[in-house]
């Protein structure tokens, strides 16, 4: 099967996220890619994704789906990693991933170091929920957002090292970030543009929502 597509919205088995966000995020895309369960909160929210695709542990399926629907048995790999291989194979170079994040720790947690795994092979990719959008940023790195937007940075590699911003309301100059020692968390943009520089290590860059709707 071979979609001639460019971007692409993956919805996850995690928290579901508003209808309202992924709606209009399906206005810009070329094609919809539910990870299993992802296929339930679709069908919840009446949202018909083009392919259901995992292990298919979660999904319940029904036989008036339709959507088609991809079974891949293989533990090697869960079900946000399947979907992102499946956008890889039909030519996606933008892809959206909601549901990554919530309900439980431990699949958000494996989630983000998926996010790291596939990160070099888009040119953009990033998880959004109900709360905020993360993505895994590279040095130099420059965002443009409205004044006294409330972002966060997170050291996924554990440590961070050389990190200096400008346009943020708690800057940083060469400092170290470091899990269980020193993180980036609750900042604030006091410039309309930012700029964050590091020298090593893996950054998490949260852009946080203002409110869940």
């Amino acid at each position: 099967m071979k979609i001639e597509s460019k971007s692409a919205v993956i919805l996850c088995n995690g928290l579901p996220p508003n209808r309202t966000q992924i709606v209009q995020s399906l206005k810009e895309t070329d094609l919809f890619i539910a990870a299993d369960g992802g296929g339930n909160s679709a069908r919840i929210m009446n949202i018909a994704p083009d392919i259901v695709i995992g292990d298919l542990d979660s999904y319940q399926h029904r036989q008036s789906d339709p959507w088609n629907v991809i079974e891949i048995a293989s533990q090697n790999s869960n079900d946000l990693e399947k979907a992102l291989d499946f956008a890889l194979q039909n030519d996606i170079t933008e892809a959206i991933v909601y549901g990554a994040t919530g309900l439980r720790l431990d699949h958000t947690v494996k989630n983000l170091s998926v996010l790291k795994q596939f990160h070099s092979r888009f040119e953009s990719l990033f998880f959004r929920d109900r709360y905020c959008d993360v993505k895994l940023i590279e040095s130099p790195f420059t965002e443009t957002l409205p004044l006294y937007t409330s972002i966060s940075l997170f050291p996924l590699s554990g440590t961070v090292a050389g990190v200096t911003s400008k346009g943020l309301k708690y800057e940083l100059t060469d400092d170290t970030l470091k899990n269980g020692v020193m993180d980036g968390s609750s900042n604030l943009t006091v410039s309309s543009e930012i700029k964050i520089t590091f020298e090593s290590g893996d950054l998490l860059f949260f852009i946080n929502h203002e409110s869940d709707s």
